[in-house]
């Protein structure tokens, strides 16, 4: 037995996971300031998404400084969540190719322009219910969105 061959360890399991891709796909993000990108070819798919919430500093005074939570709470239970109030196409700004209404981070006053829905050829304006920091965006400019759906959080 001593002279039996030494059986060689199994080869390494190529990792089901494209490193690169990945990396590529979050410094897009950064780049274009979306919030999530879907991506696929051959059969594979990757999301690749980005949730900011407001981290207090203890002493810090100023603006909060935004960071990409390890769980992010459900969109739809959270108290700040603005729901769309009808079926339609979602805007986030005035024209295409316009500035959005509201970033993440934006601070709105109750009443301000979120984004708009079109719905049947009628813009309409989504306002901001309370005043509050933008800390979510959950629909990308020019996406179908339905009755209820989660629009953004305002904290």
């Amino acid at each position: 037995m001593a002279n039996e061959p030494k059986k060689s360890p199994s080869p390494a399991r190529e990792s089901a996971i494209d490193h690169d891709l990945v990396r590529e796909l979050a410094k897009l993000l950064d780049e274009t300031g979306l919030t999530e990108i879907d991506y696929e070819r051959d059969g594979h798919r990757v999301r690749v998404a980005r949730h900011y919430q407001p981290i207090a500093t203890p002493g810090a005074a100023g603006p909060a400084v935004f960071s990409t939570p390890a769980l992010a709470v459900e969109p739809g239970k959270h108290p700040g969540v603005v729901n769309s109030p009808m079926v339609g196409t979602a805007y986030r700004g005035p024209e295409p190719g316009s500035r959005p209404y509201v970033e993440i981070g934006s601070t709105v006053r109750a009443g301000d322009t979120l984004l708009i829905v079109e719905a049947m050829k009628t813009m309409n304006q989504i306002p901001a219910p309370r005043a509050g920091r933008v800390i979510q965006i959950l629909v990308e400019d020019g996406q179908p969105v339905e009755f209820g759906e989660p629009l953004m959080i305002i904290e």
